[in-house]
């Protein structure tokens, strides 16, 4: 894999070359325009989402830095008969914030038929953009109890309506909910004796919007 400038440089040149833009590929991924050019800024992208941005661009793996059988990636599958769910090893906290590397390793991939992430998530997302992390940490409880899968709906890298999102608001990974309360959007925790809510910062980044699968079972 390319260091960060270089996967920037390769991403950007690839999207140059194609003639695509950025708005083109945002929804070829099911992504917001503001991922793709956080992708061009940073060269922060999923290595999962490589092989089809070669595809769409018409360059080969080895213009990323993928070049072996052994790097490269399958793509995450949707069909009409399921969807397939990558459960990532990484955590993320329910308290003051966990650390992650950028991009957790893969546990496994799970395949769930289309009306149960439809019944969880209210529609069927395109591949890849839904993936399993493991909440930790008591500020949510009892909403989400540590130990529990969260589905995380990456799609999603804004504000989009109260509910619970994956959020960094400067300490790590974290899940709270988000609240708009007129003046403001706050961040909330279902413990607000130890985790009073506060002002969205205005650096936060939005990791994507969570579902809660223990309404329906539980993974552990």
């Amino acid at each position: 894999m390319l260091d960060n400038s270089a996967m920037a440089a390769a991403i950007r040149s690839a999207i140059e070359d194609s003639k695509l833009t950025q708005k083109g590929i945002a929804d070829a991924f099911g992504v917001t325009e503001q991922a793709v050019s956080g992708w061009l800024r940073t060269g922060k992208v999923d290595k999962r989402k490589l092989p089809k941005l070669a595809q769409l661009t018409g360059k080969p793996l080895s213009h990323f830095g993928m070049g072996s059988a052994s790097e490269s990636v399958s793509t995450p599958a949707t069909s009409h008969s399921y969807v397939r769910v990558q459960q990532l090893d990484g955590e993320v906290d329910m308290g003051d914030g966990r650390i992650n590397d950028d991009f957790p390793d893969i546990v496994r991939a799970m395949d769930f038929a289309p009306t149960y992430i439809r019944s969880i998530v209210g529609f069927v997302p395109p591949p890849g953009r839904l993936v399993l992390v493991t909440g930790r940490g008591d500020s949510m409880i009892p909403v989400i109890n540590p130990g529990e899968s969260l589905m995380v709906d990456t799609g999603v890298t804004a504000f989009d309506g109260d509910g619970i999102y994956l959020l960094n608001t400067g300490n790590g990974q974290q899940v709270k909910a988000l609240q708009d309360r007129g003046d403001a959007v706050y961040v909330v925790s279902a413990n607000t004796t130890l985790y009073p809510a506060f002002p969205m910062p205005r650096n936060t980044v939005i990791g994507g919007k969570v579902y809660l699968r223990n309404r329906i079972d539980r993974f552990n």
